[in-house]
């Protein structure tokens, strides 16, 4: 295999690894790649990129102190001399050509810039895969002959693992993202940044990520198909010869190279569907666990830990034990956190705990209270205002008439069709959701959210339950 220092240029990560000016370097070199990605070409007239990179240095306020600068210091100096260090043969970023054409000069993002570029891109903010995406492309490949049947081996074979590597690998770093939550979980320092931390895990992208796939578009729906495909095509004599014929073509392997390797590409696809995506699923879902446990944990630790009440903080650590050694979440704490599990195991009973009998006053001396008596007027007056006071607007048999209105004999009514404007409309709806069952309705969810009085809703419906 070959090194990676021997395809790069010498000083391809040098201007990364200097200390005072690599966010200058790696922040130009990504602005740079940003007019290129408005582009239709990676080849780009210099002065273009001389005055975006020019606007960039100026917006930002940025200063170089680089000895092979030359000139001024002026933003339209410092952009060429970024441009030419970055050209150079020896850092291989960019390459400076002159156009056959125009004669003027054009800069080049090689292939390697591109991908360091992207590199760094992904390291700032990685993007998130849609995973039922790679399992919808290997479905519908495999399902549609005529996308793969002129070369089996590189549209279904090659396409099809692909697609299954990268769903696998997009689930494991699914996996490490949770555990780096985790680890992060039990630092936390006050109610306020733990509150914070909890919302961000519900509000983040893995849960919704994590619940599609184990819902309508779980991976079990599809995978006896996909399965069966492959062995098909492992079985039908004309589709395995021209899978063979393809593979030599393509890899330009002997037969015997050629055959091993679409064997060993299929059945890592296969065992991946089959075995190590239900192991990584197990492995997520019990991360998530550990994770609500560890917060739950966690919190009531923090609420406590001011109060001088040492049996209160003990029963805390001891919760936490608990649930450590059931689900063995110790091997995902850190080491320096391994000390809090280490305590006297002792039972006793301390004052803290016990809890003092209040004194009951006594009636020491006997109180006459003074009578008046009110008319029949006046009870039927106060009887009304009890009724006023008790009125709920939101009880169960109002709400049960409110759905049937809205479904105008419909027998269904959806969440876009419920009023839901004002404060007073989005409880009614809510009400209507919360008392469905007891009169004798039932609620669906559909697909989509919805935003109503600063508050993100999935959207459903109700329905009549025919059953009762």
């Amino acid at each position: 295999m070959p090194n990676v220092f021997d395809i790069v240029p010498s000083n391809f990560f040098n201007l990364l690894s200097s200390g005072s000016n690599q966010k200058v370097y790696s922040g130009c070199l990504l602005a740079i790649y940003e007019v290129y990605d408005q582009e239709i070409t990676y080849r780009i007239p210099r002065e273009k990129v001389r005055g975006a990179l020019e606007q960039y240095l100026m917006d930002n306020h940025i200063e170089i102190d680089d000895p092979d600068f030359t000139g001024d210091s002026t933003p339209r100096n410092i952009a060429s001399q970024i441009l030419h260090k970055l050209s150079q043969p020896e850092v291989g970023w960019l390459k400076d050509e002159i156009d056959d054409t125009t004669y003027g000069h054009n800069i080049v993002l090689t292939e390697q810039g591109i991908a360091l570029a992207e590199f760094l891109q992904r390291l700032m903010k990685p993007e998130r895969a849609e995973f039922s995406g790679y399992i919808f492309d290997i479905y519908n490949r495999l399902k549609n002959r005529d996308q793969w049947k002129d070369n089996p081996y590189v549209n279904a074979v090659v396409a099809v693992y692909r697609n299954a590597k990268a769903l696998s690998g997009s689930l494991k770093q699914l996996s490490t993202f949770i555990r780096d939550i985790i680890e992060k979980m039990v630092k936390e320092e006050t109610l306020e940044s733990l509150t914070e931390n909890i919302i961000a895990y519900c509000s983040g992208d893995f849960v919704r990520e994590y619940a599609r796939l184990n819902s309508q578009q779980n991976i079990h729906l599809y995978r006896t198909s996909i399965t069966s495909s492959l062995e098909k095509m492992q079985k039908n004599k004309a589709t395995r010869e021209l899978t063979i014929k393809t593979c030599m073509d393509e890899t330009g392997k002997d037969r015997e190279e050629a055959i091993e390797l679409i064997d060993d590409r299929i059945s890592q696809t296969k065992r991946f569907l089959t075995e190590d995506y239900d192991q990584i699923m197990s492995d997520i879902a019990k991360k998530i666990n550990v994770y609500l446990r560890i917060a739950v944990g966690r919190a009531r630790f923090i609420q406590n830990r001011d109060v001088s009440a040492r049996g209160t903080v003990e029963k805390v650590l001891k919760y936490l034990i608990e649930n450590s050694d059931e689900i063995g979440e110790k091997e995902l704490l850190p080491k320096e956190f391994g000390e809090l599990f280490s305590f006297d195991t002792d039972e006793y009973i301390d004052t803290d705990s016990l809890r003092y009998p209040s004194n009951v006053k006594q009636i020491r001396k006997s109180q006459e209270v003074a009578t008046m008596v009110i008319t029949e007027e006046e009870k039927k007056q106060a009887l009304e205002k009890q009724k006023e006071a008790a009125f709920n607007p939101y009880s169960k048999s109002l709400m049960e008439q409110f759905v049937k209105d809205q479904m105008k004999d419909r027998g269904y009514v959806t969440s876009d069709e419920l009023p839901m404007n004002t404060p007073d409309d989005l409880l009614r709806a809510l009400s209507a959701v919360a008392y469905s069952d007891d009169n004798g309705f039932t609620v669906k969810k559909r697909e989509g959210y919805f935003e109503k009085n600063n508050l993100l809703l999935h959207k459903f419906v109700i329905e009549e339950d025919k059953n009762r």
